[in-house]
């Protein structure tokens, strides 16, 4: 898996499953894939070797696939999100793209 599928793919679990990990956990998603900090960089602030770091994001990023592969939001989200836009293209009616909006919202 690419570098960049893997980033878009843990944001998105982290997306749905942040409140499940701890502090510590989210703390470290948050610096290696949002802010984009290198394994060292997070050792050096966290004053722990670069290998700590790299086997919790490990451990953290198993756990956000362990979540989605019993709980399925990020997949149920996307199955729902093509279904709206599908919807969408297949009427004209101001009626429907209302409440297709509306649902997208509720999202």
């Amino acid at each position: 898996m690419n570098e960049l599928k893997k980033k878009l793919d843990v944001d998105r679990l982290f997306g749905h499953y942040d409140a499940l990990l701890t502090k510590k956990q989210r703390d470290l998603v948050i610096a290696y894939y949002h802010d984009d900090l290198s394994l060292g960089e997070i050792a050096e602030r966290d004053g722990v070797s670069r290998n700590a770091v790299f086997d919790q994001l490990k451990k953290t990023v198993r756990k956000l696939e362990g979540y989605e592969a019993k709980l399925h939001l990020a997949t149920r989200e996307e199955k729902r999100n093509e279904i709206i836009k599908a919807m969408d293209k297949a009427t004209d009616d101001k009626r429907v793209k209302a409440l297709l909006e509306a649902l997208k919202r509720v999202e």
